[in-house]
């Protein structure tokens, strides 16, 4: 495996954490890019990134300052974002600053310089899309049957739009991702993030919260996503978008998650208020991911019994709860 130099930005993120590592450890050069910046937060990260410079990707002089000053990246990780649906309702600005404009600071950039890049969208861009959610579903469905019903999943296919736009105009090399209900280590708590972490904290918090009956979905363990990830890099295809997510056969209800997570944590569901499905949200999703089995070499092996034990132990120790 020839050693790489990659930049990563949001690399001090939750999927960035688990990524600079796993690419680190597999002998490439990785610088990460994001917004800490006080002595608290260096401190806190301060294993994960020996390499580490500060940038947001919403200020173009900025980003272009990290390319001025480093040597020539093979590729780029674009990982920074603002992530979840209410978090983009409710901060709007920030998602499109940096989503939107921020992704194009960066394929700007990427222009100029020539480098190959992953572009990290999610699977929320096929929104309330009936059916097997492919690939190819974006490409071959009208935009109708694809209803993408908030400003999140609306600013991941806008960034996805642009850096097709952009191969074919500049013959500029990416990839597009789209995760799928990431979970795991460095993962800390806000009211903003996916449903795991939220029920881990509450629980280990003795805090109430609700579960929304009648939605499946599948959830991928961290490190498989990370490992996945990383094997982009000889195994780059430009032009191509990829589904990264778990085994099709362990899609579980929200209810079951919650289950595991109350036994993992040692309580009942007491804390627990079961409500009916939550309004314009997909009920569920079933997401193919043969073309990253075939391609990426993907294959996920921490069941979510074990990943969520996992992110438990760790969210313990994160909050100094032992």
């Amino acid at each position: 495996m020839e050693s790489q130099r990659i930049l990563v930005t949001g690399g001090s993120g939750f999927i960035g954490t688990n990524l600079v590592n796993e690419l680190r450890s597999r002998g490439h050069e990785v610088l990460a890019c994001d917004l800490l910046h006080n002595e608290q937060e260096a401190d806190l990260y301060a294993d994960e990134y020996a390499d580490y410079v500060r940038g947001d990707v919403r200020n173009y002089r900025q980003i272009e300052r990290i390319f001025d000053e480093n040597k020539k990246f093979d590729y780029v990780y674009h990982l920074a974002a603002e992530y979840g649906r209410w978090n983009g309702e409710r901060y709007y600005e920030n998602l499109w600053e940096t989503n939107v404009i921020g992704t194009k600071n960066m394929i700007r950039l990427q222009e100029k310089l020539g480098f190959r890049m992953i572009f990290f969208s999610s699977a929320e861009v096929y929104g309330d899309f009936d059916g097997i959610m492919s690939e190819d579903v974006m490409e071959k469905n009208p935009i109708s049957d694809t209803y993408q019903m908030n400003d999140y999943a609306i600013s991941k296919w806008s960034g996805e739009l642009m850096c097709m736009n952009s191969a074919t105009m500049y013959n500029t090399e990416t990839v597009r991702v789209r995760p799928v209900n990431c979970y795991g280590p460095h993962e800390a708590y806000s009211p903003y993030k996916g449903f795991i972490p939220i029920f881990i904290y509450r629980a280990l918090h003795e805090i109430p919260y609700s579960v929304h009956m009648g939605h499946k979905r599948i959830i991928d363990y961290v490190g498989d996503t990370a490992n996945t990830f990383a094997n982009i890099v000889d195994n780059f295809k430009a032009g191509e978008a990829y589904n990264v997510g778990s085994r099709q056969e362990w899609e579980r209800d929200i209810k079951e998650y919650s289950d595991m997570v109350l036994n993992a944590v040692g309580v009942d569901d007491s804390l627990v208020e079961y409500t009916p499905a939550e309004d314009f949200t997909t009920k569920v999703k079933t997401i193919d991911f043969s073309k990253a089995i075939r391609d990426l070499k993907h294959d996920p092996k921490v069941s979510p019994e074990e990943g969520i034990k996992k992110t438990v132990e760790w969210m313990r120790k994160y909050y100094r709860l032992d």
